[in-house]
């Protein structure tokens, strides 16, 4: 395989991946908070506007980011801090929120307080890494529009892959702390691709026409 062709296929892969993790992430999230705030409207209202809270703010940091000049080393470094974050949650998450439920704030801003404290943080790294792929994998910006919906809509996919995956599968075979840890080890093996892509791109050096 062309090697610079491999690279994109790296950043769609990534894509689809890291869009499946966030998915996934948002439904274990429901059975974290379960034993402690149960399944109502206001721990559903919670997690999705959290998510959508870290998303937005992780789209604008990506954007900013990417405006610096991306690399690949970079990206790695975008999905290590998710990585090690996710990969805390089964030994911290139900501890931690034991605690806020002995706070006692309430059916409302309960959940919104555990939602706020556990996911904020990975999810605005997540979404900071779909527009830094769109400036990995846009060079040509008569292309950005093409490129970039191509890039959403692999992730999107993923999204939903990832949703269906941890509500009809992964909870039932694995449970949720080891479904957690396994989001985790994926967003690992995805930091360990970004690096490869790094030393690849280096030895290839600047594309040229």
């Amino acid at each position: 395989m062309n090697q610079r062709k491999f690279l994109g296929l790296a950043v769609y892969l990534i894509a689809f991946a890291s869009g499946a993790v966030v998915m996934a992430v948002e439904i274990l999230g429901s059975r974290v908070l379960a034993p402690f705030f149960g399944n109502s409207i206001f721990v559903w209202g919670s997690l999705i506007s959290v998510f959508m809270l870290g998303l937005a703010a992780g789209y604008y940091l990506g954007g900013l980011l990417a405006e610096r000049g991306a690399s690949f080393a970079g990206l790695a470094l975008l999905l290590l801090a998710p990585a090690l974050l996710i990969s805390l949650y089964p030994f911290l998450a139900w501890p931690l929120c034991d605690w806020l439920f002995e706070l006692d704030l309430g059916e409302r801003l309960g959940p919104l307080t555990a939602s706020l404290v556990l996911f904020t943080l990975p999810t605005i790294f997540q979404g900071a890494i779909s527009p830094y792929l769109v400036q990995l994998m846009v060079t040509d910006l008569g292309r950005v529009g093409r490129g970039a919906g191509n890039l959403y809509a692999v992730s999107t996919l993923g999204s939903i892959i990832g949703t269906l995956g941890a509500s009809f599968f992964l909870i039932l075979w694995l449970g949720t702390k080891a479904s957690l840890l396994l989001m985790g080890l994926i967003l690992g093996l995805l930091v360990i691709l970004a690096g490869l892509c790094h030393r690849l791109e280096t030895r290839l050096g600047p594309e040229t026409d």
